[in-house]
């Protein structure tokens, strides 16, 4: 068993938590718990195990202390399951520790999470309390704080400030002591992990009563917006951010070392570790999803178009013809040929049963429209046209709640556990322990490395420095671990450009937009390609245009029918004029050659022909509705298609070409489905279809 990574990050854990134990409690407290040890540990209180309780952040916590014969504490258990995991809960292993080390319930909170710390040290002393020969419920611990200085005039303030999406607003109400209410409006910031940090953030600011926490990971400019506008309801509250602590999260307590089991543990809660975990629950497998960030979701939130699939009710229903083969040819074709057909033939031939699973669970995919690689129309959308990653995490996150499923966050994978060859587990590391967690199975659904400078370059060095439009957590891990055990890669050097990543958020703007009628235009306002070739050509065609770059235009007949288009207004991406000539002024584009290039376009879709580059696809309707828009863009990297190398059952091959045993693996941790270069819609298809393959696999690997 693979246990001397995790045993030595252990005890470089312990060692590092012991000196910063030391450094807050004082060597003076500290010393009677080494000198004499847990169970031999002396002092004044009467033998037996007392339990004390208080109100905490959440709900009620309770502390229970062990008193050996020697009349030390010996034990201390600390239950506060209501408190906010990442915040009082996090702080509930050190407060423990820091008890049984100074014998006492007087012992200093920790920062960040003040309401969970009072908790557990009036419930402590309430407990020591009886120890003693009192009563429960008579420590003076509990009473109120010492009345001083007020912090607010009491009122509600509101403060706003510019975050990633728009205007993100903090009304919060006070009296003259504490932060009473907060309410944050980030309604126009990315779904999923923007609103996560609205939440989380609101957490922790109305524990902490401060406005000086940290940023959610992965989500630093929302949470710095929210912050911004704190302080400023803050300042006309007449606050004094001085007598406000500076709030950390970071763990600095003594980390636990915890063994769990389970049927499956699966690697990443992106969409394909989402859905492995929702089928497997439903085959009913005891799953645990481990997410090193601290909220779901993954690449699978960045997508925007939709979902590739082929011979659906909803094709059938609108009188579109397409077939499992035609999807084949073109996902091959768009490869490059480069691409495992098997696995391209078993996604095909799912993806209409991955579209009836998404029915299932509550996620429609009605809307349909054309996808640059594609013969017809095949991607399939949310019914508003909103972008589809967000929908699908949102739906996802509702079934894991609905099943119970445990999911940790905050919790990464650092290693897979083998016996003689078989993958048996897997070694991670969360804020406040270490696990080892063992299982029948486990799956990886890591995502790619698009978020990793250093891999990308170790592999591609011409893209050094390229913008990403992966998510923070994209970087890695999982094709790490596997090669660790042995695991083949294939594709590993292919690496996708999208051709429509506006470059100074690398936001992708969707194909979508493309798909439903927009056109390129280069620094002379003209167009200079087929817009719906393949990404690589059309990131090509762009790179070699005046300065590297192009203008996507469409009209608001566009903007009307893709809700996508909304983020991209709200976050000032967009530039618009009442007219083409009006546009093309704010974009230093000759107004006469832009218009005659518009009239042209409008001409082609009439006729229905595109005699300059042949385009026949997203032609439906012209772009003759003002107002116009503009987004200058560029290539960025979205999408690595080289990965771990499976099988059509999704079960990892190591480089003799067999399976790992217990080892699955889905979504774009895999190399194989996409060849040289992946079709709009074809990641969705990958994580839906192999996400239930690999849990199918795992299920049935179980049960032998």
């Amino acid at each position: 068993m693979r246990m001397g990574n995790l045993k030595s990050e252990y005890l470089r854990g312990l060692v590092a938590s012991v000196l910063t134990l030391i450094f807050v409690l004082g060597a003076a407290a500290i010393g009677p718990s080494l000198a004499g040890g847990g169970a031999a540990a002396t002092g004044e209180y009467t033998p037996g195990t007392y339990t004390g309780e208080a109100k905490g952040f959440g709900g009620p916590v309770e502390v229970t202390v062990t008193v050996g014969d020697g009349g030390g504490i010996t034990k201390v258990d600390v239950k506060g399951d209501a408190e906010t995991p990442d915040v009082g809960g996090a702080a509930i292993p050190t407060l423990k520790n820091a008890i049984l080390t100074a014998q006492s319930a007087e012992i200093d909170s920790v920062s960040g999470a003040t309401f969970t710390s009072d908790a557990v040290k009036s419930a402590a002393a309430d407990a020591l309390a009886q120890a003693r020969g009192g009563q429960a419920g008579t420590s003076a611990a509990a009473g109120p704080k010492a009345e001083g200085d007020d912090l607010f005039i009491p009122g509600t303030y509101t403060g706003t400030s510019k975050g990633f999406g728009g205007d993100v607003t903090v009304t919060m109400t006070v009296s003259n002591k504490e932060i009473t209410d907060l309410q944050i409006d980030g309604s126009h910031e990315t779904e999923n992990i923007g609103s996560f940090a609205v939440t989380m953030l609101k957490d922790r600011i109305m524990e902490a009563q401060s406005p000086n926490v940290d940023a959610i990971t992965g989500a630093t400019v929302s949470s710095n917006a929210i912050l911004r506008a704190l302080d400023d309801a803050f300042a006309q509250a007449g606050a004094d951010l001085s007598k406000f602590p500076v709030i950390s999260d970071t763990f600095t307590g003594l980390k636990d070392y915890r063994e769990l089991d389970c049927d499956i543990v699966i690697i990443g809660a992106g969409g394909a570790g989402m859905t492995a975990a929702i089928n497997a629950t439903q085959e009913g497998k005891n799953v645990i999803l481990l997410e090193k960030m601290p909220y779901a979701g993954g690449n699978t939130t960045k997508a925007t178009g939709g979902m590739n699939a082929a011979e659906t009710h909803y094709q059938k229903e609108q009188g579109i013809e397409d077939s499992v083969q035609t999807f084949i040819e073109d996902t091959m074709a768009g490869g490059h040929n480069i691409n495992d057909k098997d696995l391209v033939t078993v996604m095909a031939q799912n993806s209409a049963a991955g579209i009836d699973w998404l029915d299932s669970i509550g996620a429609p995919l009605p809307k349909i429209s054309y996808s640059g690689g594609a013969s017809v129309d095949r991607i399939h959308a949310p019914a508003d046209g909103s972008g589809v990653g967000a929908y699908l995490v949102t739906a996802f996150l509702k079934k894991i709640d609905e099943l119970g499923i445990n999911v940790m966050y905050d919790t990464k994978a650092t290693s897979l556990i083998t016996t003689e060859g078989t993958v048996v587990g897997v070694q991670a590391e969360g804020k406040n322990a270490y696990y080892t967690i063992h299982a029948k199975a486990v799956i990886l659904a890591t995502g790619g490395f698009g978020n990793n400078q250093e891999m990308i370059v170790h592999y591609r060095d011409d893209l050094n420095g390229t913008v990403s439009t992966s998510a923070p957590g994209v970087t890695g891990d999982g094709i790490t671990m596997a090669e660790a055990v042995g695991a083949d890669l294939v594709d590993i050097d292919q690496i996708q450009l999208h051709p429509t990543v506006e470059q100074g958020t690398s936001m992708l703007i969707t194909e979508s937009v493309r798909g439903d009628g927009a056109i390129l235009v280069n620094q002379e306002g003209k167009r200079f390609i087929n817009e719906l070739l393949t990404r690589d050509v059309v990131s090509a065609g762009e790179l070699e245009q005046t300065g590297s770059y192009a203008y996507i235009i469409f009209d608001q007949h566009l903007r009307d029918n893709l809700k996508a288009i909304e983020k991209y207004v709200s976050t000032g991406i967009t530039i618009q004029g009442d007219t083409i000539e009006e546009l093309a002024e704010q974009i230093d584009i000759d107004p006469a050659t832009l218009a005659e290039t518009l009239s042209t376009w409008n001409q082609y879709v009439a006729d229905q022909k595109d005699p300059d580059f042949g385009r026949t696809t997203g032609m439906k309707n012209d772009l003759s509705t003002a107002p116009y828009y503009a987004i200058k863009i560029a290539p960025g990297i979205h999408h690595t298609m080289g990965g771990v190398h499976i099988n059509t059952q999704a079960q990892v091959i190591d480089v003799n070409g067999k399976p790992i045993p217990g080892l699955f693996a889905a979504g774009e941790v895999c190399g194989g489905v996409h060849g040289g270069n992946r079709l709009g819609g074809n990641a969705v298809a990958d994580i839906v279809v192999f996400g239930r393959i690999a849990s199918d696999s795992a299920v049935k690997y179980c049960d032998k």
